[in-house]
């Protein structure tokens, strides 16, 4: 089970009432820290990184307003791919929320909020929904942003990039995008083709004629002596010792587990 596999799996029996429910870290050290992107609501506080059975240390928070991804190299990009290059981040999960804000938020109402603030409509960008990155939907704008995370060239093609949902009112994960499952079915870069123009460009082939070249008539492998006919020396191969077997007189430990406690939800929003 790989580690998303197993927090997912965590996380559902704990919000079942599984007590017992939570992850061994150290067992999944290769693939850790998490990077996750997640909205700026305060409500989600009190879930991670709990939520995820990860300690402090090994979870890399990025936030923005309604999680959003708007182009393979905005900031956000910028910040992700130096989670990765910098603190070393193995694995990308991009989270969204019920009960999001940004799309409750109508464009006219959003319109009215600015002016409320003194802002009038001339001093925003002409394409608004372009520039806040506004959605209706929370699964598609997490679909669509680990579609631009995935297909980022700052982002390494070995690193997962995957899509949760998690319910406010409960804490339950769900899967929206299996990165695991989308590392395999994508499909390679296109290889630039080949400019044989170019290529000639550098000097011409038409006058060469392989007949004017001259290759030896000795064999791969084969040693001519003076006065003696061509012979084929075989040359022997060391066969490495074996290595010595070390019986361990103990049982090897296993690492503390990360208790993983039912989310509750927060206080103070009915």
């Amino acid at each position: 089970m790989r580690l998303f596999e197993a927090i997912i799996d965590a996380n559902h029996r704990a919000v079942a009432g599984d007590a017992t429910a939570g992850l061994h870290p150290d067992e999944f050290a290769d693939a850790l820290p998490v990077i996750a992107l997640t909205c700026i609501d305060p409500r989600l506080n009190a879930f991670f990184p709990n939520a995820l059975a990860l300690p402090e240390d090994q979870f890399i928070w990025l936030r923005n307003a309604g999680n959003i991804i708007t182009e393979p190299l905005s900031s956000t990009m910028r910040s992700l791919a130096l989670a990765c290059a910098v603190k070393g981040g193995q694995e990308i999960a991009i989270i969204g929320h019920t009960d999001c804000q940004v799309a409750r938020t109508p464009m006219a109402l959003l319109l009215d909020k600015f002016s409320a603030l003194g802002i009038e409509r001339n001093r925003l960008p002409d394409n608004l929904a372009e520039f806040f990155g506004t959605f209706s939907s929370e699964r598609q704008n997490v679909i669509k942003a680990c579609d631009f995370a995935r297909h980022s060239p700052l982002i390494g093609p070995k690193i997962p990039v995957h899509g949760l949902m998690i319910d406010i009112a409960t804490g339950k994960l769900d899967w929206v995008v299996n990165g695991y499952e989308t590392l395999l079915t994508q499909v390679p870069p296109t290889q630039p083709k080949m400019d044989f123009a170019a290529i000639g460009a550098l000097g011409s082939f038409k006058d060469f004629d392989m007949g004017e070249m001259k290759f030896p008539e000795l064999k791969i492998g084969a040693v001519a002596l003076p006065g003696k006919p061509l012979a084929l020396e075989p040359v022997p191969v060391a066969k490495p010792p074996a290595p010595p077997v070390i019986k361990s007189p103990l049982p090897p430990l296993r690492p503390a587990k990360v208790p993983l406690p039912p989310p509750l939800r927060p206080r103070g929003f009915q």
